[in-house]
């Protein structure tokens, strides 16, 4: 039996869903532009330096869900889909995902998005697990907060391991597994697998596979 996990953004889209989803709010105007526009973009820039406190972008990406009915959310997601997602999904990331999926191999979206954003889009793409930050809900109704630990940097091993436990599975249950990455960020992730594979890598997770002989794949 295989493992083969896949980043989401950046990764198996063209584009990152968490910042795509704040811009998409903006622009119906449900966020307000001027407060939201500027935190969004320091926010994306401090996670792709490495130096993101995951918990203060919760405070600011799960609270607006806080803020309206799911009836409501949804339909915006729905539209989101269409307009920012499913052009992201290119033809060669569509033919990776197959390929593992047709392997019988066991295959999840590993990533630290929330599930209300990530949810729809693993579907789109037919992947039948994904690990990912959860929004915490109380009677149908999100908090603004996440429950348990982030599927961020470290925190994506404690989330694949424990959704490994509760299918009965642990790491010694596959002879090969996979992780795909854009992202430095998922250095310790990519370290614990067997087959680490660098996805239009940023150029420190570059120069790491490069020097660690690891393989280097562009799905754009």
């Amino acid at each position: 039996m295989e493992l083969v996990l896949f980043d989401l953004d950046n990764t198996l889209l063209a584009g990152d869903s968490d910042f795509e989803w704040a811009q998409f709010l903006i622009a119906k105007g449900v966020l307000d532009k001027e407060v939201y526009e500027a935190r969004n973009l320091a926010f994306y820039e401090q996670y792709k330096a490495g130096t993101l406190d995951i918990y203060e972008f919760l405070d600011f990406q799960l609270l607006p869900l806080a803020r309206h009915s799911r009836e409501q959310l949804d339909l915006w997601h729905r539209e989101f889909m269409d307009s920012r997602i499913r052009p992201m999904m290119t033809p060669a990331a569509r033919a990776l995902v197959r390929r593992h999926l047709d392997s019988r191999a066991v295959v999840a979206i590993v990533t630290a998005t929330n599930s209300f954003v990530t949810g729809p889009i693993g579907r789109a793409f037919e992947i039948p697990h994904l690990v990912a930050t959860v929004p915490a809900q109380e009677h149908g109704v999100f908090t603004g907060k996440p429950r348990g630990t982030p599927a961020f940097k470290a925190g994506k091993i404690e989330r694949v391991e424990n959704w490994l436990e509760a299918l009965g599975l642990h790491w010694g249950s596959f002879r090969r597994s996979w992780f795909y990455s854009d992202s430095h960020n998922d250095l310790p992730l990519l370290e614990k697998v067997s087959d680490p594979v660098a996805v239009d890598p940023d150029d420190t997770l570059r120069a790491h596979a490069t020097a660690r002989g690891w393989n280097i794949l562009s799905l754009r």
